[in-house]
């Protein structure tokens, strides 16, 4: 997985030549709770499901699929043939979940069950699949990455309900995190690579237009990741390399950020029955500092540091 560890390699070099140098967070709030223990390679992609009153994620590189029973803080893990990039819900029951390039079906109980259902650039070896969400529509997002994360060949796709697939942007090296507005009528997508948010319209029909810089994250700082939104407007972006999560306002403004004790963040969510409580994945990809000893951790973020802010239901797949 050499193409890997150069990403880790560049991002976390990025953030440790200007460690010193590292903006304060706005507030010193309470330390998140580590819920699992250290070592996930790269924890990923966290989704809330009413449904199960569960939590799921994916250790991308350590093949696996995870959940957490709010019911009773069970967990359980299930392991996947090769790397998985992402998890979402499905409304006719069960999930989709990427494998490499694949979109799969996959059903938990009463026992763990792949089908394999399509592949996006099935036959291109250079990429994979990255990061994942459905809008407010039920249409499924996601992008792919280049693998040794240097040339602009990752695309963003539109899955729609009856399974075609739509290629909606080009010129990526790493795409990541799709979100959307409470009003389901912008779309926010990363280029980790140069460390930019941006922003879409998005139109009832699954059309993008007016793409637009959102945030240029600043040296030091990491690289945006995965991301969500909130009720209020807000989005929350994970920082890989940034030791943190930021919520930025409507216009792009930083509002405030929250510490995260692993330095490679790299996804959060909303989860609970009021969508009060925020779970954030970290990744212990190598290179790890020494200090970083809590690096492949998941961890809840304290609701002091929500500052009252709540999550929007999250996006089911309608297909």
């Amino acid at each position: 997985m050499r193409h890997i560890t150069r990403r880790a390699t560049l991002l976390t070099g990025m953030a440790a030549s200007a460690a010193a140098a590292l903006p304060p967070l706005s507030r010193a709030d309470e330390t998140p709770r580590a819920v699992t223990p250290p070592g996930m390679i790269l924890g990923e992609g966290p989704i809330w499901s009413a449904r199960d009153n569960a939590l799921y994620w994916v250790d991308i590189r350590g093949k696996k699929i995870h959940r957490l029973n709010f019911k009773d803080n069970s967990q359980q893990s299930w392991d996947t043939p090769d790397i998985v990039p992402w998890i979402v819900e499905r409304k006719s029951g069960g999930f989709l979940c990427a494998i490499l390039r694949t979109v799969c079906a996959v059903s938990f109980d009463p026992e763990f069950k792949l089908t394999p259902l399509f592949s996006i650039e099935k036959d291109n070896a250079a990429v994979r699949l990255n990061d994942a969400k459905v809008d407010p529509m039920g249409r499924l997002w996601t992008g792919t990455m280049d693998l040794a994360f240097k040339d602009r060949i990752a695309n963003l796709y539109r899955i729609d309900p009856d399974l075609s697939v739509h290629t909606m942007d080009t010129g990526y090296i790493c795409t990541n995190g799709p979100a959307f507005s409470a009003d389901g009528k912008t779309l926010y997508h990363n280029e980790t690579y140069d460390g930019i948010v941006y922003a879409f319209d998005l139109a009832p029909d699954g059309s993008l237009s007016n793409k637009r810089v959102f945030v240029k994250f600043p040296g030091g700082v990491g690289s945006p990741d995965g991301c969500t939104t909130d009720a209020q407007g807000g989005l929350w972006v994970s920082h890989y390399g940034g030791a943190r999560v930021s919520r930025y306002m409507p216009d792009g403004k930083l509002d405030f950020d929250v510490a995260v004790p692993a330095k490679q963040s790299t996804s959060l969510t909303f989860a609970g029955a009021n969508l009060d409580r925020m779970f954030v994945t970290t990744a212990a990809q190598p290179p790890v500092d020494a200090d970083d000893k809590q690096a492949g951790t998941l961890f809840e973020i304290p609701s002091s540091s929500l500052r009252g802010h709540t999550g929007l239901p999250m996006g089911v797949f309608a297909g």
